[in-house]
């Protein structure tokens, strides 16, 4: 999801449909990337939106936001099949650095305003979407968008629930505004459009303060394991003009 930026118009899921002095075109969305992996998918898009044209091929293009949870039913059989659990500043996903900042008793930080919205999906979720996409391939020459997520939270939102969650286990969490060390909109209009997927049956699974809890205890089992020197964030992603306000 993150290919699109923050515009300040509704996120289609793919494509724009432009009225322009009196003639009409379809168009993929406008993308804006706010970081060179974002930049690279956005490449991969126009490449495969090229080939779908040119040589027929069938094409599904998920765009995914961030991803949480710690199980799916298959890894809970074996520790072994655990999902990777990034949380440091550059491969880390929210979530998970509040997750673990709970745990460690470290103030959850929240870059700037702690506005910045985005699209989240369970993991099982995940899996359920690519299936889908899988057992309902696109058309020849079609080259198909769906926009992959289930709900849109922002930074605050998260540390307020992760802060209500880790309350109710006896964890004293704490929410620290620092600077926001990304150039990036800490406060922007986010609507996203995400039908495809859910036409196709998809049955989500949202982020309630049971699935917090569940995904916390699985951090405290594992909490020895923790880096603290990983928390904060070490790299700045923006140039030399200082972004003004407190950072997430």
């Amino acid at each position: 999801m993150g290919v699109y930026g923050t515009p300040n118009i509704d996120i289609e899921e793919g494509y724009l449909e432009v009225d322009y002095k009196g003639r009409q075109h379809k168009f993929l969305y406008p993308k804006a990337p706010g970081s060179l992996y974002h930049l690279t998918k956005a490449q991969d898009g126009d490449m495969l939106y090229f080939y779908s044209r040119i040589w027929d091929l069938r094409v599904t293009d998920l765009n995914q936001g961030p991803v949480y949870g710690l199980e799916t039913e298959e890894s809970r059989q074996d520790a072994r099949l655990a999902p990777i659990f990034n949380y440091d500043d550059i491969f880390g996903t929210v979530l998970n650095r509040f997750l673990v900042q709970a745990v460690a008793g470290i103030p959850l930080t929240v870059y700037g305003k702690g506005g910045q919205t985005r699209g989240y999906l369970d993991i099982r979720d995940t899996m359920a979407c690519v299936e889908l996409a899988i057992r309902h391939p696109a058309k020849a020459g079609e080259y198909r968008v769906f926009n992959q997520f289930v709900e849109t939270f922002s930074v605050n939102e998260l540390a307020a629930r992760v802060q209500a969650a880790g309350e109710k286990m006896d964890l004293k969490v704490m929410v620290q505004n620092i600077p926001n060390p990304r150039r990036e909109a800490e406060e922007h209009y986010y609507n996203p459009a995400h039908t495809g997927l859910m036409s196709l049956g998809l049955q989500p699974h949202y982020l309630t303060e049971e699935v917090l809890g569940e995904m916390l205890r699985i951090v405290i089992k594992y909490k020895a394991n923790i880096d603290n020197n990983l928390i904060y964030p070490a790299v700045k992603w923006h140039g030399a003009k200082e972004t003004s306000g407190t950072n997430i």
